[in-house]
């Protein structure tokens, strides 16, 4: 077994992660068990695609890893920001 046939595999089993996660995302009783999720998305997502990029030798994939973290940070930044209490969000008034 070559090192880039044992990438793939790596990679393979982190989709079937996501999709364990996609359940959550589903089923999450609660936003932040569903945003939990979306952060799993996004962090399995770039080990996928880095893995992908040295098994498939494709270094521009490297370059879509790096895109994903960016959107998956703005991510967290919106949630937290719409989410949190309102006495925390700077410019609004609360009730």
């Amino acid at each position: 077994m070559s090192i880039e046939t044992l990438y793939v595999a790596v990679a393979i089993f982190l989709l079937l992660n996501v999709l364990g996660g996609l359940i959550r995302i589903l089923i999450g009783p609660a936003r932040g068990d569903r945003m939990l999720a979306a952060q799993l998305f996004g962090t399995t997502g770039v080990a996928i695609i880095l893995l992908l990029a040295e098994g498939l030798d494709r270094p521009a994939l490297r370059d879509i890893a790096l895109v994903v973290v960016l959107l998956a940070v703005i991510n967290t930044v919106v949630f937290v920001r719409f989410t949190g209490p309102p006495e925390d969000r700077a410019g609004e008034t609360g009730p």
